[in-house]
């Protein structure tokens, strides 16, 4: 029977977030003694653990049949691969920096000047798309001192929090790109690998429709009930139950969480009462 192979990263927190969304998704697999391959015990996958930026080329050459790196990696790769997920967990961006002491005006800063970065091949393609003639260090770590020790004018990096360019002396100015995990996969897969793999991106679509949705229940006078409706985003038509209270019916629905905070004081105005919000664990659309 054929099995599905995935490469991801062998430590870090991305390899964290990696393993938790296999496990969410319901798969079973030893972890641990340092282990550069496992076996899941029950749904038909392979486990690689690799460094990040040997996964696009394992992916490529079918060694993994997918892979899950950072965006940034897959598009500084310039493998032939392709996404077939994003899976909205470890954002970040790809930025420009320089020296907190500079008078920051504008891309033109750029012209004529030395920029260190792990990423020649998106910088290069920035730079290029905006006109901009640069000189490009390639930098395999410490991007940051590059500017401290005189080998370069800023510096192109991953940033989170912008915390390390602080500590370094640097300020973030300009964002090249956003990023974020992606799943990447060999563009030509077997009929019975693509088949394990549709089942994969089934579940792990459901575990991010859980993750992005809560359930609601409320309490509503029936005479308010199309008003409370027509406030509630949610999914078609939500269910609506009698309560031993006459004149009152209790309403099940599910709602976007970054929308819920928008409507609580509609929906409590509109008569709403003993509104409860719960986590979904798993949702199928």
């Amino acid at each position: 029977m054929s099995k599905l192979k995935i490469a991801i990263q062998k430590s870090g927190r991305l390899s964290e977030k990696s393993v938790a969304l296999l496990e969410e998704c319901g798969l079973k697999f030893p972890n641990g003694g340092g282990k550069l391959i496992t076996e899941c015990t029950n749904f038909p996958v392979e486990i690689l653990f690799l460094r990040d930026d040997d996964i696009p080329q394992y992916v490529e050459q079918n060694v993994a049949h997918i892979g899950i790196i950072g965006e940034n990696v897959f598009l500084e790769s310039q493998k032939e691969i392709r996404i077939v997920e994003k899976l909205n967990f470890s954002g970040c961006r790809l930025s420009l920096a320089v020296p907190k002491e500079i008078e920051y005006e504008g891309l033109d800063f750029f012209n004529n000047k030395k920029i260190a970065t792990s990423y020649p091949n998106i910088l290069g393609k920035y730079f290029k798309e905006n006109n901009i003639s640069a000189t490009v260090e390639i930098i395999s770590g410490s991007v940051e001192i590059a500017p401290g020790i005189g080998l370069a004018d800023g510096i192109c990096d991953i940033v989170s929090s912008g915390s390390t360019l602080l500590s370094n002396g640097l300020k973030e100015v300009e964002t090249v790109i956003e990023s974020q995990a992606v799943m990447v996969s060999s563009p030509n897969l077997e009929a019975e690998v693509q088949e394990i793999l549709n089942k994969l991106l089934f579940r792990i679509r459901s575990v991010q429709n859980a993750k992005e949705n809560k359930y609601i229940l409320l309490n509503s006078p029936n005479n308010q009930l199309e008003k409370i409706i027509a406030i509630l985003p949610g999914m078609n038509s939500p269910t609506i139950l009698p309560l031993a209270k006459e004149g009152w019916s209790s309403l099940h629905s599910v709602i976007g969480e970054d929308k819920f905070w928008d409507v609580i004081d509609e929906l409590k105005q509109a008569g709403a009462e003993g509104i409860l919000v719960v986590p979904i664990e798993k949702m199928i659309l």
